[in-house]
């Protein structure tokens, strides 16, 4: 009984305690094939007690452009993709490209924002992913209703610890022997349809975490009741 009761004390701390690295701006998912096509989702979790959010802006490489950037609408998000000129052309796939998607930004509706204790996914596909490189950080700001601005834009150290305010980014495999230019995770021709099963992924993971988050603390709090029980038959036999 005893057992039980330290259990479910040890269950209900457990899940009461919050996950640091969740708390960042982060791509889900993340690990991708070079040369390809990228569908995911930046989710963006809201930091402040004080604050909801209401803008994010991501800036995308200059040194390896993308020339597709697609946004799935969300409702009370205002999606707005913009290109540049660059300052040389470069070629991807073949070809030459003078031009390339800068920025993404989501600004709110008002009256709509990223709550307390709330977070929200906006989901892209970007594509052609650059090839010989193993990452694709995307800098992204987060600006609250109070007019703060949360710059997460840090690289990753030599050492590999994290640093206080991550970028956002994208792991990329090479791409596999005999594989086409499409190849790879998440990199088909038709990547831009895979943004619901990424959606339906992630919620049904929410959803899984919720349901096993219910089950600990149903285990808690049973357990919380036999150690209580046993204490106080002790007692009475005392």
């Amino acid at each position: 009984m005893r057992a039980l009761a330290v259990l479910g004390v040890a269950g209900l701390a457990v899940l009461g305690t919050p996950t640091i690295a969740s708390a960042h701006v982060s791509a889900q998912p993340s690990d991708f094939t070079q040369g390809g096509r990228a569908t995911f989702a930046f989710r963006v979790p809201n930091e402040r007690d004080n604050a909801g959010t209401t803008k994010i802006e991501v800036t995308l490489p200059t040194d390896t452009p993308l020339t597709s950037v697609r946004t799935k609408p969300l409702t009370g998000w205002k999606a707005e993709a913009v290109k540049a000129k660059l300052d040389k052309p470069v070629t991807i796939a073949g070809k030459e490209v003078t031009e390339a998607f800068k920025t993404i930004t989501w600004t709110a509706d008002p009256g709509v924002k990223i709550g307390i204790n709330e977070y929200q996914e906006f989901f892209v596909a970007l594509g052609t992913l650059p090839e010989g490189k193993d990452k694709l950080e995307l800098p992204t700001k987060q600006t609250y209703e109070n007019g703060e601005v949360v710059d997460w834009s840090q690289a990753t150290g030599a050492d590999g610890k994290e640093p206080e305010h991550p970028a956002p980014a994208l792991k990329l495999a090479p791409k596999a022997a005999g594989a086409d230019e499409h190849g790879g995770h998440g990199t088909t021709p038709a990547a831009d349809s895979h943004t619901d099963t990424h959606e339906a992924s992630v919620s049904g993971s929410d959803k899984t975490a919720r349901y096993l988050g219910g089950a600990g603390l149903a285990v808690g709090a049973l357990g919380l009741g036999f150690g209580v029980g046993a204490i106080l038959r002790s007692r009475r036999k005392a």
